[in-house]
């Protein structure tokens, strides 16, 4: 690719991201108009590169990415905006907001014990004299 193609493709790339490709054509029934509108993105690359003296390159490329967002609604001289509903994004929210939701969860009960009713009685300890010492003995006679 040389250089003037690289410009040919950046030319293109300025061609494809413009306010024509945003609103879409016109179209009219029953006194209605509707402007269809678009958000578009793109992205423009390019680079040269040499490997000694006799390799030598150059490359380039561009990417663009549309959705749509809504459309312009004309009905005499009254012009209203109606945005496009995405259920994809609605899904992915709420998908999201689940996951979120099963982690709180999760972690709460992780760290919650089961209580019991009834504490166990602790048994009693039974001392045999032939056990303590003599010396303790003595102490707890006195």
């Amino acid at each position: 690719m040389e250089t003037s193609e690289l410009q040919q493709v950046v030319a293109d790339a300025r061609d494809i991201v413009t306010a024509r490709r945003v609103y879409g054509e016109p179209y009219e029934k029953n006194g209605l108009t509707v402007i269809p509108a678009a958000s578009v993105r793109g992205a423009v690359g390019g680079g040269t590169g040499q490997h000694g003296e006799e390799d030598a390159g150059i490359g380039g490329g561009f990417g663009v990415a549309a959705r749509p967002v809504g459309a312009w609604v004309i009905r005499g001289d009254e012009a209203v905006w109606q945005p496009a509903i995405d259920v994809n994004r609605i899904v992915a929210g709420g998908q999201l907001v689940a996951l979120a939701a099963m982690l709180v969860v999760g972690r709460v009960m992780a760290g919650h014990r089961p209580r019991h009713r009834r504490r166990a009685r602790r048994p009693e300890l039974k001392v045999r004299r032939r056990d303590v010492p003599r010396r303790i003995r003595r102490l707890a006679a006195r």
